[in-house]
Order: C-alpha cells, then structure tokens, then sequence
C-alpha cells in the first residue's frame, strides 16, 4: 500500500491533480465469457477518470477462474492476478478455506455508506462479520421470459397469472392453443435451477441464514419441490439443457422460460428475429399475496491478498461496481444486471425496450432486487447442491412418495458430506 505509506498530504495532491498514480499501472483482472466482455466494456470510462490505471482483463473461463483460485489459494496465494471473478455461491469457500487469501475491502475504502447501496442478498455470502471479500458485481432477480404471440393465441394475459396454479392453468391453454408447443422448460437432469428459484422465493435454502445448519427440508423448499413435480406432471414442463433452450426459443417451441434477469440479453441475442414477440412479467408465487422475488446467478469482484497494486485494483471496483456509470454501462452492452440499488433509478432502466415490445422490462426485473430472501452459499452449497440434482431426479421419477420424504433424505446425505447439523 504504497500510497498510504506516502502520508495522508501526498495522498490527497495526487488525487487532486486528477489521478492517484503518478506512473502508469496495470491491473489484471480474471473473468469470463459475458463477464469479462462487460467488465472490458467499462475499461473507457474508467480511464477518462484515471488516465494512469491499465486494466488487462482476461477471460480465461469460468470454471478455470475457480479452479486457479482455489490452486493460487492453497499455494498462499502465488500466481493470483489483481482482480478476480467470484460466482456468490461458491464466494464463501474462499475465505472459509483460505482466509488470508484475499483482501478485506473495507480497509481500502467499502464502507457501511456504500455497502448499503447493495441489496442484503448479495452482501450475506461476501462479509464476514464486519469484513467484505468481495464487492457485489451483477445479479440474477428472477423473471418470467414469455412469448406474446403464443400467449394471446390461446387468450392468456400474463397479468391474470398470480399463482403457479394459475401457470398451470394458463399452460394447458397455452399447449392446447399452440400445437407442439410446452409451456416451459427446465434442466432435470442437470442442473437444481428450477428448485432454487422456487425455494428462495419462499424463503428457503439449503442452509440456515447463519450458515450453520441445513434447512433444505423445511416447509417452503417442501413447497418448491412439490410444485415442480405438478408443473412437470402435468405434462407443461420438459426436461432441457441450456442450449436446448436456446433452440426451443429460436424454433418458438416453448412458451415460457423463468430465469435471472441476465437471460434478457440471451434471448436478445439469440432469437434477433422475435423481436417484438417476447415480454417479462413477475414470477408467480404460491399464493397470489406471496412473495414474487428470487434470485439465480450473480457474481462479485474480489480483489487478491497479494495483489501489489490494491489502491488502483479498488478504483477499478469502485467505479465498475459502485457508480450508476459502471453498472449500467455492462447493462447496455451486455444485460448483465447490476446489484447496485441506485442504478434502478438510472434513465436507461426506465426507457422502453424495442425487443420486448416497447415493455421497460429492466424497470419490471429491477424492481424486485430488494424483494429478494438471502440464501447463502455457504462453502458446502457445491457438495449439497450434487445430492439434491440426484435427489430431484430420483423424485420426479417416482423414487420418493412426496418432496417431504425427498428433501428428508437430501438433509441427512448433506448432513453427512458436510458434517453440519439439520435446522431444527
């Protein structure tokens, strides 16, 4: 921390001659695919305001990020670069593991002032008591992406769909109206997705708030589970990976898709020629006064222990992620989602959408972002997020009598892998 050794006097001259860095310097930066396109988007804004920070951001994928971290980690830290990518649910095992890995914002300047600028979802996996390791990037508000045409061919306004009965219901109207056609698609045999939007929109997760128990079995994950048997019995929901659902949007064989709110830009790009055909509208609830919000997806930036640049690596964080500019910046360009509560208030998330038919579907998908219930992640969620994909399949084919019994049986497996006790 170089500039800190230079005193408080010297400090405050550079700043205001317009830059801190009286040398050029050069951050690093490791991210991915979307991630790192959006991230090199904002590099010419940062650099009008500091002219002296080179920022390198390389993509080098999403699972080698992880994998290289948790190597660099181990090995105390050689070979990180300055700044790093971190999906929110596997952020934890970071500072669980390898606590001196990575460097404590607040001491760079994440105070309570900015910290609040930030929904309590996705500050619960990144702090530690009064330490945060990481800062909140984009986020995953959970939406229903809908086909206009097919819903009004069968006379389905979305706005009557309060209820997931009611998405049953409309979905047999949609099937029957539009020949050939599912209501919706989700990755059974994959991936948990479906199971944790639903949960975390009834306020449950695998663990405890305090991430000191297992609580995948209370009530309102039963709830979740449950419901997507009935949606996927009744014949409205079919088993598709992510691709899979690309082609079934693109050849309009699939009516509706509930994903994060970075599956805008998917659509968007994928499917150019719909345009004007898709639309949002809240996810439904249980009940029709239940809560509309969840989250899937979201990632945060940290910044290394090691790093011998931290002053500039922090304005890079900073500005990419604590300034309307930054964050909608990557919106515009990419869709990735920003966390940061002001942005909503942005004049970009309130204008019209050519795409979506003219909806202001930002200002729709924002507007749930302080809704959201947290669910942390917790350093185990890889190890039970593995039993409950098994334990889903074996329910949706007839393995357990109801989502009680399944989950029951998921607690204790996860029980043992982490060796953690079930909520009482």
């Amino acid at each position: 921390m170089r500039l800190k050794l230079a005193g408080a006097t010297v400090l405050a001259a550079l700043l205001a001659s317009g830059s801190a860095f009286a040398e050029q310097t050069t951050i690093t930066v490791w991210s991915w695919n979307i991630a790192a396109s959006a991230l090199k988007s904002t590099v010419e804004g940062f650099n009008k305001k500091y002219p002296d920070i080179k920022v390198d951001v390389q993509d080098i994928g999403n699972p080698q990020v992880f994998d290289k971290m948790l190597a660099a980690c181990a090995a105390g830290g050689d070979g990180l670069p300055d700044v790093m990518s971190i999906e929110n649910h596997k952020a934890s095992i970071f500072w669980n593991r390898f606590p001196d890995c990575l460097t404590d914002l607040t001491k760079l300047g994440y105070n309570d002032e900015l910290k609040k600028q930030f929904p309590d979802f996705k500050r619960a996996e990144l702090e530690v008591g009064d330490a945060a390791y990481a800062m909140p990037w984009d986020s995953g508000p959970v939406t229903m992406f809908y086909r206009r045409d097919l819903y009004e061919k069968a006379g389905v306004d979305p706005a009557t769909i309060k209820t997931w009965d009611d998405f049953i219901a409309a979905g047999k109207k949609i099937s029957a109206a539009n020949p050939g056609v599912v209501m919706t698609q989700a990755d059974l045999n994959g991936d948990s997705e479906w199971f944790r939007m639903l949960a975390n929109e009834q306020g449950c997760g695998y663990f405890s708030s305090d991430s000191q128990s297992i609580t995948v079995n209370q009530p309102g994950c039963v709830k979740a589970l449950d419901k997507v048997k009935e949606i996927k019995d009744a014949g409205l929901m079919t088993a598709a990976n992510w691709n899979e659902k690309i082609q079934a949007n693109t050849a309009s064989k699939v009516a509706s898709q509930l994903y994060g709110g970075w599956y805008e830009g998917t659509v968007r790009s994928t499917s150019p020629d719909l345009a004007g055909k898709w639309g949002v509208y809240p996810m439904p609830s249980m009940t029709a006064d239940g809560p509309h919000a969840a989250n899937l997806g979201g990632s945060s930036l940290a910044i290394a222990s090691g790093s011998k640049h931290k002053e500039a690596a922090w304005k890079f964080l900073e500005y990419t992620l604590g300034t309307n500019e930054g964050q909608v910046t990557m919106l515009k360009s990419f869709g990735l989602v920003p966390s940061l509560l002001t942005a909503v208030k942005d004049p970009f998330v309130n204008e019209p959408q050519p795409y979506w038919g003219g909806q202001k579907v930002w200002a729709d998908i924002l507007a749930t972002l302080p809704k959201i219930h947290p669910s942390p992640g917790t350093q185990y969620f890889s190890d039970a997020d593995e039993v409950i994909k098994a334990v889903q399949t074996k329910y949706l084919a007839g393995g357990y009598p109801n989502g009680k019994a399944a989950l029951d049986d998921a607690a204790q497996q996860i029980a043992s892998a982490t060796g953690l006790p079930l909520a009482k």
